[in-house]
């Protein structure tokens, strides 16, 4: 009887020590992640380019509509995509006018990354909810970063790197990358474009503003 419950006493001693030593393991780690080091600020941005790190063309809503004289960019850089088989476009008659109307065809619609886009301005925040991406990013070097500070808030910094760039096999063609100037210094400004990401610090670990926002 006495053999039994001091085997008994010693196996839940066991299962406690083991589980203790998980609890400070897993806070051991937490802790490692808070440090502003280099390998957890390396961690961050590639979780954050790994989730956001699209260069896309702003084109966030479909079909879209050009009016027959209009001259703004979706008139020159709609018929380059019709052209590569991305959109199909209709001629059609609005209140305003003749218009040709641009839907993304099942090609293009391997593209279209259902993602948010947040656009800011001096004056507000505006999140889109998809967009027509062209090339991936990744990261080239973390070049540095800020001392944190805390202010009426978590604790957070500004982390400066640089990127290497996966354009898609369209996004490559001459024509594409006249019509859309933006995405061609980006393929340019690959490893010499310095990108700063703003980070916070959570319970586990620095996160990206923009991965952490409501």
């Amino acid at each position: 009887m006495n053999s039994n419950t001091n085997t008994t006493k010693r196996a839940g001693f066991a299962a406690f020590l083991l589980m203790s030593l998980a609890v400070l393991s897993a806070c051991g780690d937490n802790e490692q992640a808070r440090f502003p080091s280099r390998d957890n600020f390396t961690a961050t941005v590639n979780d954050f380019l790994a989730q956001r790190g699209h260069v896309c063309l702003a084109k966030y809503d479909w079909p879209i509509a050009v009016a027959a004289a209009s001259r703004d960019a979706d008139a020159q850089q709609m018929p380059v995509l019709e052209k590569i088989g991305l959109v199909s476009g209709r001629d059609i008659v609005r209140n305003d006018g003749a218009a040709r109307e641009y839907t993304l065809t099942a090609e293009g619609q391997k593209f279209y990354r259902h993602e948010p886009v947040v656009i800011r301005t001096a004056t507000r925040r505006v999140v889109h909810p998809a967009d027509l991406c062209a090339a991936t990013l990744t990261l080239d070097r973390l070049l540095g970063w800020d001392a944190p500070q805390t202010r009426d808030g978590p604790t957070g910094t500004s982390l400066l790197f640089t990127y290497r760039i996966a354009p898609e096999t369209w996004a490559a063609a001459p024509e594409v990358l006249h019509a859309f100037p933006v995405l061609s210094r980006a393929i340019q400004n690959e490893k010499t474009m310095q990108v700063r990401l703003g980070v916070h610090l959570t319970p586990h670990g620095w996160v990206a503003d923009e991965l952490d926002e409501h």
